[in-house]
């Protein structure tokens, strides 16, 4: 099957059911498919980075991504930054302590912390999201975001990019396919904030949807260079059309967090 038909088949069957885990799902239920989105992405991860008998490595990277998605659910964005801060040392101490030599080597411990940092704690400002005032719409508006900034791009650049934006990085990319992803993601986002966040204004919804499209065109970087760090093409199989978690989730990365802290420190809505 066509690539480009199976990247529409897979959205036409996950949109419905985002819609009713976003929509009609509690804050409970959207958490743990958070987590196990997490969870995921964090082990496709772990099988690029790490070798295979890095097991401890792997385990810890999963178990200290796990407990931040749990901390921002009980305890809210205090607690998740107490574990995220608290687990650096408890992670040094273990690798500090261990007998094998391991712990002379720094390497897969920034690798933990990087993973951690890059998928756990930045996801999980989509928990957030959620239990804010009106967090289902906010969700929904981060969607938008996302999908207008990706289709624009990637069809403008397609069909009518010539230069490219960082060929070392990416090799699709290009600088019109840049430019239309921020002003698709402008106006999908003012159109939204109009008819569904009225109280946010038109000039702020504007400044998110550029923000925005930055935002998720430079995880959507950051995770092909990882990717290219490390030699691989696509993160993982899990999606059909699209590879894997993270090379679906990749714009959300930096997005997320940006919405959230954007909505708190602006608006007053």
């Amino acid at each position: 099957m066509n690539a480009h038909l199976k990247r529409w088949l897979t959205a036409f069957i996950a949109v419905p059911l985002l819609i009713v885990i976003i929509g009609y799902g509690s804050e409970s239920i959207f958490a743990l498919f958070i987590a196990a989105v997490i969870t995921a992405g964090v082990i496709e991860y772990n099988t690029m980075v790490f070798e295979k008998d890095r097991r401890t490595e792997r385990g810890l990277t999963v178990i200290i991504a796990l407990l931040i998605a749990v901390s921002a659910v009980s305890g809210g964005r205090s607690l998740m930054m107490a574990t995220v801060t608290l687990s650096i040392p408890a992670v040094l101490a273990m690798r500090l302590l261990r007998t094998d030599g391991g712990g002379s080597s720094l390497k897969d411990t920034a690798n933990i912390f990087f993973g951690v940092l890059f998928i756990a704690v930045t996801m999980s400002h989509f928990i957030l999201i959620r239990m804010d005032e009106r967090g289902i719409v906010w969700i929904f508006f981060l969607i938008v975001m996302a999908f207008s900034s990706d289709v624009a791009a990637y069809y403008v650049g397609r069909f009518m990019g010539r230069r490219k934006l960082l060929p070392s990085v990416s090799a699709g990319k290009t600088e019109e396919g840049a430019a239309a992803g921020i002003i698709g993601c402008m106006i999908a986002c003012v159109i939204f904030a109009v008819l569904f966040l009225p109280g946010t204004g038109t000039g702020h919804a504007a400044a998110m949807g550029v923000l925005g499209s930055i935002f998720g065109q430079l995880g959507d970087l950051s995770e092909s260079a990882v990717k290219r760090t490390f030699n691989v093409k696509d993160s993982g199989f899990l999606i059909p059309g699209h590879g894997g978690i993270l090379d679906r989730l990749d714009s959300f990365i930096f997005m997320a967090p940006f919405v959230y802290y954007y909505k708190h420190f602006f608006l007053v809505t």
